[in-house]
């Protein structure tokens, strides 16, 4: 007998997460949190921070990302909900634009499970200098070792 699989998640912006949504990601969990979160123009970076380590603290909540905001998180029981460490997501997909807001928050996850992959969006393109899995590629190699 096959054990259920493990999840994918998405923290992004609305035609994002709806393009996966559309694609049959998402899920609740037992407690009925969502592994989405749709961010917005009004988004403080800490509730962008503690969606990410909690993500579905607020089932069906959009949040809009402002950078120049840093309000504490509106939701209680956080601690009961982190998004790394639940054990039904195995990658966690970040908007790379999102990402920069809370760079020290995912350079902080060394864990390979949940995997963190930095996407492009719609208004944002793939910056690959900027993507966090291909620069600890490159220290793990020297320049011998791609000829």
């Amino acid at each position: 007998m096959a054990g259920r699989g493990k999840l994918i998640a998405v923290i992004g912006d609305e035609d994002t997460v709806t393009g996966f949504l559309l694609g049959g990601i998402g899920e609740l969990n037992k407690n009925r949190h969502p592994n989405f979160l749709v961010v917005e123009k009004d988004t403080t970076i800490n509730e962008i921070e503690d969606t990410f380590r909690s993500l579905g603290s607020l089932p069906g909540r959009v949040v809009e990302a402002n950078p120049n905001q840093r309000d504490p998180p509106l939701w209680d029981e956080i601690d009961s909900r982190q998004f790394l460490n639940r054990d039904d997501i195995g990658i966690i997909l970040i908007n790379q634009y999102i990402a920069e807001m809370v760079r020290h928050a995912l350079d902080a996850h060394q864990q390979s499970i949940p995997a963190v992959l930095e996407i492009p969006s719609k208004e944002h393109p793939y910056d690959a200098a900027k993507d966090s899995i291909l620069r600890r590629a490159r220290g793990m190699f020297t320049a011998e070792d791609l000829r």
